[in-house]
C-alpha cells in the first residue's frame, strides 16, 4: 500500500484544521498552508474532494474557510485518505483492470487481500479524535544525547 503526497496531505491538513479549528471555527486555506507548510493551491485541490466527499464545509469571504461537518470522531483515517483518491490496497495485481484469471488459484493474491484488510480495518478504527488524543500517536521529541 503506498499513500501518496495527496493522500499525507489531506490527513495532514484534517489534522491542523481540527487543532486550529476548535470548537467549529472556521480555517482559512492559507493558515492550513502556513502551518502545514503544504501549497496552498494543492491544499484546495485536497479540500474540494474532502468537502464532495461531506466531511468539510466551507463559507466564502472574511472570515470563511473550512470546517468539519460532523464531530471527529466520527472521521476514519480511511475515510480520509478515500476521499482524497487514494488507491487503499497492497494488490499489485488489482492496479490494471486486467485481470490475470489466476485470483481463485494464487495464494500470493490472497495473502495481499488479507494484508489490504487488515490495513483497511486498522484505518477504519482509527479516527481523528483518537489520533488527536492517544498518547499512542503524540509526536515524540527527539531524546537529548549525554554528554
Amino acid at each position: 500500500m503506498r499513500i501518496t503526497t495527496k493522500g499525507r496531505y489531506a490527513l495532514r491538513a484534517t489534522l491542523a484544521l481540527a487543532q486550529l479549528g476548535k470548537d467549529g471555527e472556521m480555517v482559512s486555506i492559507n493558515s492550513l498552508s502556513q502551518a502545514e507548510q503544504i501549497s496552498s493551491v494543492f491544499l484546495e485541490q485536497i479540500f474540494f474532494k474532502l468537502k464532495k466527499a461531506g466531511i468539510v464545509k466551507s463559507i466564502r469571504g472574511p472570515g470563511g474557510g473550512f470546517s468539519f461537518s460532523r464531530p471527529l470522531d466520527s472521521f476514519t483515517v480511511y475515510e480520509i485518505l478515500e476521499a482524497a483518491g487514494e488507491e487503499l490496497t497492497v494488490l499489485p495485481c488489482d492496479r490494471n483492470d486486467a485481470n490475470c484469471g489466476r485470483e481463485s488459484e494464487c495464494i500470493a493474491h490472497r495473502m495481499f487481500v488479507a494484508v489490504t484488510n487488515v490495513a483497511i480495518d486498522y484505518m477504519k478504527s482509527l479516527t481523528l479524535k483518537t489520533l488527536l488524543e492517544s498518547d499512542e500517536f503524540k509526536p515524540r521529541l527527539p531524546k537529548e544525547k549525554s554528554k
